[in-house]
């Protein structure tokens, strides 16, 4: 936080919810939560969870707080012996899960669902019921327009849109363990067996996560389609001028255009960036949107050839004893079976439910504007929701200095500021192999996983002081050697600065990030691992990938020329930026998932 403002918040403490460790979550919110959304957030977390973890007999694996818009964790389950001053001593353990009558149960439930197999219950049941019923609850919420509504009429639907990104974060998290336990089963047995790297293992699957390439890719290529066989649409695309009025005039276009463009416009307008309702939503960022359909309609995509991926998979495989080779396809094949759903229970589930959520709050924000309640309409994400009902009605609630203050702490407060723990530091994890050996196979999965969406390296923050040229150190998440300008973004906002062949630099990338892959050339960030978001989306796309650097935001410059060099881990900057760095560092970071 800066100085200026520290005194403010001079009173604030870090108090934990309730005894005993709770950590700082660090994996998908770089920033205070908003108001409107703390509470939703920690009944959705748990809930969506036990959802995903009971037919794995898993327990779960903890309870989240809200401290000063923080979400913090609690151990709970297998991880809950924190309160034990060293690691937990083999005997108990073994005693505890062979005669405790729920560990007894959780032991069967999990030798049950490898035997069925789970996942693919769990991969049917997305394609047939879930996600079909969020994409229609989607557009049945979208069909309502809230400036059209009355002040009661507006409550009623406000209500409803906090609903929906409630329910629609707990889809997303129904979903955690099956879209990630084979392939932390495949990860740890193949890198076992072979002594691969993560990274070389799951270049193997490669090409099964085409979602990563687009949520809208079918209604994209419709689109691209019809302009390219329309010269009319093509100089509407090229047309310079407002993107906005760009858009407004593909809808308007008769023939296929028009029917094309409106049917990729409204699958993404609404879906957000972040996870949070002071997120933009993909239709805010007109710019962007028209950029990317340029370069569709180009052809003119890094976008790489599975054509060797046969050869790699046989070069993996050879690499196995002879008598597990039967068990690496199974594996590799589960693996690549559910690996789609890691990113698609996100964004066709809570990224549209929080865009949605975010135009009712917004309306609500004009509207307190005009009353003169509020000084700007995306103040409003700081209220709660029946203080945003009250103001709405005329009756007393916080002052415009009152949200000013919360809106202050949570655009300068960031994550490096927040205790990373309270009341102790967590214990250490009970020891694996005394558990029975199905839950040993989920605890080893799920670990592998873990480390695989995180990882942290050592490497030096500021070069070293005989190196004419800045290096940053991190760790390739794909391979290859790209040339281009750096575009640092800190906040969604940024993303309608991005040009075609940009390097994205940032603190780490969720899934919705995928929109903005036509116009980039290789991706770097801050955080992450081989299984974040930004290593998906980099394979998948074929660009070159860098991750884990910590300090990339804050050393290369904006607009600089860089290097990223997939081989070898390095991003090195070249010349300077031909203008001086915008001020983009000092907004508020984008909340982001590994």
């Amino acid at each position: 936080m800066d100085r200026e403002h520290q005194p403010l918040f001079a009173d604030v403490k870090f108090e934990a919810p309730a005894p005993g460790p709770w950590e700082l979550e660090t994996s998908h919110f770089s920033r205070p939560i908003t108001r409107f959304s703390q509470q939703l957030l920690v009944r959705a977390f748990p809930q969506g969870f036990r959802e995903s973890v009971d037919p794995y007999g898993i327990q779960v694996p903890f309870i989240p707080g809200m401290v000063n818009g923080f979400v913090y964790m609690q151990r709970t389950g297998g991880g809950s012996m924190s309160w034990l001053p060293g690691p937990p001593p083999k005997a108990l353990v073994w005693l505890v899960v062979r005669l405790l009558p729920a560990m007894r149960a959780s032991a069967a439930k999990c030798a049950h669902a490898f035997a069925i197999k789970q996942w693919r219950i769990d991969l049917d049941r997305w394609d047939h019921v879930d996600q079909p019923q969020c994409v229609a609850q989607h557009e049945a919420l979208q069909a309502e327009d809230p400036q059209t509504l009355d002040t009661e009429g507006l409550i009623t639907h406000l209500r409803r849109a906090q609903a929906h990104m409630e329910a629609m974060i707990v889809m997303h998290h129904r979903y955690s363990v099956p879209s990630v336990l084979p392939v932390g089963d495949y990860l740890a047995n193949v890198c076992a067996w072979t002594g691969a790297s993560s990274g070389e293992a799951l270049e193997l699957l490669r090409g099964s996560t085409p979602v990563a390439k687009g949520i809208a890719a079918a209604e994209l290529d419709v689109l691209v389609k019809a302009l390219r066989a329309s010269e009319e649409g093509r100089k509407v695309l090229e047309r310079e001028g407002a993107p906005q009025a760009a858009l407004d005039a593909l809808m308007a276009l008769p023939g296929e255009v028009g029917p094309a463009a409106r049917a990729y416009l409204d699958v993404v307008r609404h879906r957000s960036i972040g996870y949070d309702v002071p997120d933009k939503t993909i239709g805010e960022l007109p710019e962007m949107l028209v950029r990317a359909i340029r370069v569709a309609v180009s052809g003119d995509t890094q976008e790489r050839s599975l054509d060797d991926l046969g050869e790699k998979q046989a070069a993996l495989r050879q690499r196995v004893p002879f008598g597990l080779r039967g068990d690496f396809d199974a594996l590799l094949e589960e693996a690549r079976a559910v690996n789609r759903l890691r990113d698609e229970r996100g964004l066709y589930s809570d990224s549209v439910g929080t865009g949605l959520a975010r135009r009712a709050v917004l309306e609500v924000g004009r509207r307190l504007v005009a009353a003169g309640k509020l000084e700007d309409a995306e103040h409003v994400v700081d209220l709660q929701i029946e203080e945003m009902i009250d103001l709405l009605r005329g009756r007393s609630g916080p002052s415009i200095t009152e949200i000013e203050k919360h809106r202050l702490w949570r655009m300068n407060m960031t994550l490096a500021e927040a205790p990373p723990w309270l009341n102790a530091p967590p214990g250490p994890h009970p020891p694996l192999d005394v558990l029975p050996a199905t839950m040993q196979r989920v605890a080893r999965a799920m670990n592998a996983v873990q480390e695989d969406m995180m990882t942290e390296l050592e490497v030096p923050a500021t070069p070293e002081p005989s190196s004419p040229r800045t290096v940053v150190q991190g760790l390739s998440i794909n391979t290859g050697v790209y040339e281009g300008t750096a575009r640092v973004v800190i906040d969604p906002v940024d993303f309608d600065r991005l040009q075609k062949g940009d390097v994205l630099i940032t603190r780490a990338t969720s899934a919705y990030f995928n929109v903005v892959l036509p116009l980039l050339g290789a991706i770097v960030t801050d955080r992450g691992g081989q299984l974040s978001h930004a290593a998906i989306v980099a394979r998948e796309y074929g660009i070159p990938g860098i991750v884990a650097t910590k300090v990339a935001t804050v050393t290369i410059p904006d607009g600089a020329r860089v290097r990223v060099d997939g081989a070898t881990g390095e991003v090195t900057v070249l010349s300077a930026p031909a203008a001086p760095r915008p001020a983009a560092e000092a907004r508020a970071p984008q909340e982001v998932s590994p």
